[in-house]
């Protein structure tokens, strides 16, 4: 599976951007899918997850209500709806993949990942 995160960019905060990871293959709709980020100088975190069926979503605290994950299996995607953006919001995005179970949060369970997207929150 190969994946290709966008929708990145400058925002002020308090506002919105969408993005969206496109992945290749027609098996997509079997891997879970996970949102990570890393801020400069900082450790990659978990953002948000979704599984396979887009039946179950998973969120870090700090997000909850503001991000939403939704994946459309038809188009092989999976966006990540990012509302009330902080400065702290400011990261490089990366969407990943995952066949196997355990904690969605965990990131060393996905197995394939994407180049990653920059998100600068402006204050």
């Amino acid at each position: 599976v190969q994946l290709q995160a966008s929708g990145g960019g400058l925002v002020q905060a308090g506002g919105s951007l969408r993005l969206s990871c496109a992945a290749s293959g027609r098996t997509f709709s079997s891997y879970h899918m996970g949102w990570f980020r890393q801020a400069p100088g900082k450790e990659r975190e978990f953002v948000a997850a979704i599984n396979w069926s887009g039946g179950n979503t998973y969120y870090l605290d700090s997000v909850k209500g503001r991000f939403t994950i939704s994946r459309d299996n038809a188009k092989n995607t999976v966006y990540l709806q990012m509302n009330s953006l902080k400065p702290e919001d400011t990261a490089v995005y990366y969407c990943a993949a995952k066949s196997r179970g355990g904690p969605p949060q965990a990131g060393r369970l996905y197995d394939y990942w994407g180049q990653g997207t920059l998100v600068t929150v402006s204050s």
